[in-house]
């Protein structure tokens, strides 16, 4: 059973930066889409980032040239480096991942078999 935890949100200015984590436990072996998903109060949660096992992002529109997504493999461990932070992406934040078809992952995937509990992301203006 793969678990997953995430840590890294807080509650930050317009304009500023996080470096959200996602530290991957249980995994024994194998390839996995990875990603970063994001639900605001009365929306339906939605795609932020993806990573296929291969290390090919996908991102939603809305955080393109601001968010990066990125693993490392030896410390098993997803990020979700945010710049330039806008009041709308406050949100909770989840980290995901899925062992189904891992280098075919774009954002706008469903259906991830694992899911952490999710970190809080603020921004206020």
């Amino acid at each position: 059973q793969v678990h997953l935890a995430e840590s890294g949100g807080d509650s930050v200015q317009l304009g500023g930066s996080l470096r959200l984590s996602c530290a991957v436990s249980g995994y024994t072996g194998g390839s996995y889409c990875m990603g970063w998903f994001r639900q605001a109060p009365g929306k339906e949660r939605g795609g932020v980032a993806t990573l296929t096992s291969a290390g090919i992002p996908s991102y939603a529109d809305a955080v393109k040239g601001r968010f990066t997504i990125s693993k490392d493999n030896g410390k098993s461990t997803l990020y979700l480096q945010m710049n330039s932070l806008e009041p709308e992406d406050t949100a909770m934040y989840y980290c995901a991942a899925d062992p189904r078809s891992p280098f075919n992952c774009p954002v706008t995937r469903a259906g991830f078999a694992y899911w952490g509990q999710g970190t809080q992301v603020t921004v206020s203006s």
